[in-house]
Order: C-alpha cells, then structure tokens, then sequence
C-alpha cells in the first residue's frame, strides 16, 4: 500500500535497514517502505475499557496520553484540523488539499481508547468507487464509463460511544379501529339509490407504564467537517473487531482531531437513545393509532470511549466541478456525490408520471357504476 510522503514520518525504525515503517493495511502489520521487512503488531484482544462520563480533572489529564507526542494541524480554508505525530510534516489539508495549513499550540485531546485499523487498501478503495458508480442509475454515460482521477486520502475519523442504561415511564391514548355498516345513497343514472358500506371509527383509550433498556454503544460521530449524511452511509462499521489503540495503527496515517466534544455527542447520543424509546414504546402499546405520547426518562451510568475508525476520503473534478466521495476503510462502503444527467431525471420522471396517469385512469373506469 502506498503513502504520501507528506504524511509520513519515521517513528517507528526497521530493524534491517532503519527505513520507516508503516502501518499496512492488507498485512496488518508494519511494513518498511525501503526493504518491505515486516514487524507484527502485538494485539492482545482485551475488551476496550469504557470511562465514567463523569471522569475527574486528574482523569481525564490522562486521558490525553496519546502514546507520542502529538501536534495539531488547521487549515485556513476549510477549517479542518488534524492530529499528526510531533516529528511529522504535512503540507496540504487531507480534507480539501489546500496548503494553507497551520500547526497548533494546543493539541489537548482525548486519545482513542480503540481503534479499527485500515483493511481496504487505496487500491481497493478506488475499485470500491469504480464498481458503486457504474450501479448508480441517474449518471452520465460518460461519467460512468471514464476512470475518475480521484485525490484520495487516508484519515481516521473521530467517533464516540456511549453506553447507559434506561428507565422510562409513559403515558398516551390508544386508538383502536372499528367498522360498522351504514346505508348511504348515490345518484346513478338520474336515479337516487342505496346502498351499503363499511365505515370505519376508531375508539381510544388512555395506557400508561414503565419501560427499561440497556443501550451499548451508541455511536456518534465526533467530527464537525464532514457531510453527516455520508458519514451515516458509511455507518456499517463492525465494532466487534475492535483493537485496543496502539500508536503502531497510525503510523502513515492522519486522524482527524475530534470537533465534537464528550457533552456535545452524549447530547447526540440522547436523541438516538430517545428515538428508539419511542420506537420500542409504540410497539409496546400497539393499538392503531397513538396519540399525546408523553415520555419521561432517566440515565444511568453512562459511560463512553472515544474511537478512531478509518475512511478513505477522496475528491475529484468532472466537467470544472468538485464532487466528494468517502470509502469505509474497514469494510469497502462508498457513499458520496457524483454528477447527475439531467435527461435521465427528465425520461424518469416523465415515465413516472404516465404511469401513475395510467393507475389514475384504471381505477377510474373500475369505479364506474354498471347500469
């Protein structure tokens, strides 16, 4: 797998010819970009250790030991800010490829509890990119069938989980459908006549109760610059195969300093946690319909872990315009923007259109009273 240049830094020596070693991702080893020798990076598979939401001043100082020494880069055009290793050099934004970037003095930051190292390689990512746009519907021919010179960069992004538990009490009216028969008329022909129909009215009724969940690792994303919506496409990341975080992982590599703090993504994680309350509550009263749901509920020992997962982040130009596109670095996962044909929209709505014309038309005729 290759590295920039710009983004790599000898921390880690080779024992045969004192080349750099890298993080690689096809080997999960480190590897010597001189010699290719390899180096094993010891796992030892424990359980990542989940901190009290509540940690001390003295905590959370040692919470900030990354293992090296780090430094943090912004940059001037999109505001990105990145950690790199103290002895690491980096001349353009991994984010948008600006060379506007400044190194900052305060790099305090929560280091990782656990991280998912890379396990697509760049070129499997671009083969990832290459397979998912010839599968999207509305792109131009053109688009699809050109090789995309893709800017493609290799960055851990922040995230954080939670756990908690839950306690919930709540109160709502049930609605439950009946059906009656009522005589109803109808003109047809010049003629008044009756006829019989099923009506239906719903009858309610107010429930009340109690409700406990255990959540395990809510996972939020700890990073303000990218698209949430891609970043929520990319979210089949496979937690079981955590490693504990090892600075080994990030030799070659950059992580994205996290943007979102510990109280902001427990507020993030509050409204994911909610959603699915009111999710499993509704199941819970069942009925018809719901209404004047009223939920109230506690958290308990919360705790969280901050994680670094991988992705492929990538930029391209087609036709003067810029376009984004993001690859799980784990999984092989593409979400992105690409160019869309005007004319296949158009035929698709058009087509759309004649059918629903056509349903509109059928049921129409079948409604028509036979005399």
């Amino acid at each position: 797998m290759s590295t920039q240049s710009s983004t790599t830094a000898i921390r880690f020596p080779c024992a045969g010819c004192a080349g750099p070693m890298v993080f690689d991702a096809e080997s999960q080893n480190l590897k010597c970009q001189y010699c290719s020798a390899e180096q094993t990076i010891e796992n030892m598979m424990e359980q990542p250790q989940e901190h009290p939401f509540s940690c001390s001043d003295e905590d959370m100082t040692e919470l900030q030991d990354w293992g090296t020494e780090q430094q943090a880069i912004h940059c001037e055009t999109c505001g990105g800010e990145t950690l790199i290793p103290a002895s690491q050099t980096t001349s353009l934004c991994v984010f948008c490829g600006s060379p506007k970037v400044l190194p900052q003095d305060d790099v305090r930051s929560i280091r990782p509890e656990s991280i998912i190292p890379f396990q697509v390689s760049r070129d499997k990512a671009l083969s990832s990119f290459a397979a998912w746009k010839k599968k999207r519907w509305f792109l131009p021919n053109s688009f699809k069938k050109q090789n995309v010179s893709s800017q493609l960069n290799s960055i851990y992004i922040p995230y954080w989980t939670y756990d908690t538990e839950t306690y919930s009490v709540y109160s709502a009216e049930v609605g439950i459908y009946h059906y009656r028969t009522v005589t109803r008329t109808r003109v047809v022909n010049g003629k008044t006549e009756t006829y019989t129909a099923q009506e239906r009215y719903t009858v309610w009724h107010s429930t009340q109760g109690d409700y406990d969940r255990s959540f395990d690792d809510i996972l939020i994303p700890a990073s303000g610059h990218y698209d949430s919506g891609l970043l929520h496409k990319l979210g089949d990341f496979n937690l079981s195969e955590l490693h504990m975080y090892k600075p080994e992982y990030l030799s070659g590599y950059i992580s994205e300093r996290y943007s979102v703090s510990r109280e902001q993504g427990w507020d993030n994680a509050q409204e994911v946690a909610d959603d699915q309350l009111k999710t499993d509550i509704k199941r819970i009263i069942g009925g018809d319909e719901i209404r004047n749901l009223r939920i109230r509920t506690t958290f308990d020992d919360i705790t969280y872990k901050h994680l670094l997962l991988p992705v492929w982040n990538a930029n391209y130009t087609y036709k003067s315009k810029a376009y984004y596109y993001m690859v799980n670095g784990q999984t092989g996962t593409v979400s992105g923007h690409v160019p869309r044909s005007a004319i296949k929209i158009t035929l698709f709505t058009l087509l759309c259109l004649g059918i629903v014309g056509a349903i509109v038309v059928l049921v129409m005729m079948n409604q028509q009273p036979q005399v």
